[in-house]
């Protein structure tokens, strides 16, 4: 095996319309130490007919059909066939930038062996694109760029999906397919900060991501709940919960209340409070909602915070901050 072979893994969904254009921008790679491993996830299209096609026009290529249904069984599959001492991803709808392989390439052997490269991203569509896309880049691309990218993990995924490079045997170590969680993009981030890697950034866009009405985050169910709180409390308390100190949960709308409820079904009691004067002092699944003034004579402890809206924000900020400088930790779950 050469050592800077990269193996690009690509699960394939009906992806006719969009599947011939992602396979020319990777043939139009700068660097052309890889192969492309595509999984067809019982596409009912002629994905699957593009597939053999290009794989018989170049041996670089090569597909099968997944064993099971789904992304993660399709990633599995694609990994376990894998023969690339370098690990990437691709989405089959997706376009990469003609340098996406040697830019990560070079950032990733450029450091220790125990780490992840990841460059920035940029959305397109075909369609009038929403705003909120680009903020979504713009805010992802910018994270990437602070000293430890981590620290909004809980907040939303830190590491685009598609835009990463690992080696092959660091992916072993942290178990990166061995799971059945989805969004299987957040658990791999997780993963990534369980094992403490870090992360190198790539300053330039390596991936364009493109928005169609047919997405699978657009359509499929695993998707449509953006929160996504079971997986950031699952890792939370498998990597930073400290049982020994105060836990508290701050907002008592419909994120903190999900959030409680799961604590208390797994026999953890936090102190919840709120900012909600009609709120302060109801009993809500056997906790007494506290004013958040309670904050000021929290000696240790962690916080999850659970309000999202904007105008909320410098004044959480505020408070934490001062939290922060007494030791008391924050995690910010919206």
């Amino acid at each position: 095996m050469r050592s800077d072979k990269i193996s690009i893994l690509m699960p394939v969904k009906n992806a006719m319309p969009y599947l011939i254009d992602c396979i020319g921008s990777i043939s139009e790679q700068d660097d052309s130490s890889w192969e492309l491993v595509a999984i067809d996830d019982h596409s009912t299209d002629d994905s699957a007919a593009i597939l053999a096609q290009a794989s018989q026009s170049d041996d670089r290529i090569r597909w099968a059909t997944s064993d099971g249904r789904g992304i993660i069984p399709a990633l599995r599959k694609a990994y376990n066939l894998s023969t690339g001492n370098l690990i990437t991803r691709m989405d089959a709808d997706d376009l990469m930038a003609p340098q996406k392989i040697s830019s990560l390439k070079k950032a990733l052997l450029s450091t220790s062996k125990k780490s992840i490269a990841v460059g920035n991203v940029a959305y397109f569509s075909e369609e009038e694109l929403g705003e909120g896309y680009r903020k979504y880049a713009d805010w992802l691309n910018q994270n990437l760029q602070l000293p430890n990218p981590y620290n909004l993990i809980y907040k939303e995924c830190v590491i685009p999906s598609i835009s990463w490079m690992v080696r092959k045997e660091t992916l072993d170590g942290i178990g990166a397919f061995d799971g059945d969680r989805y969004p299987e993009d957040y658990d791999f981030c997780f993963r990534t900060y369980e094992a403490r890697l870090p992360i190198i950034p790539v300053q330039e866009v390596v991936h364009r991501w493109r928005d169609h009405q047919s997405r699978t985050s657009r359509n499929d169910p695993t998707y449509l709940d953006n929160r996504f709180l079971d997986i950031k409390l699952y890792y939370f308390l498998e990597i930073d919960y400290n049982s020994s100190i105060p836990l508290v949960v701050w907002g008592a709308g419909k994120k903190g209340k999900e959030i409680v409820k799961s604590l208390i079904n797994q026999n953890i009691h936090p102190i919840w409070i709120t900012d909600n004067k009609n709120k302060i002092g109801k009993d809500i699944y056997g906790v007494i909602l506290e004013p958040e003034s309670m904050l000021n004579n929290l000696k240790e402890g962690q916080i999850i915070v659970a309000i999202a809206t904007p105008e909320a924000k410098d004044y959480l900020s505020s408070k934490l901050k001062i939290c922060r400088e007494k030791g008391i930790d924050n995690y910010w779950f919206c």
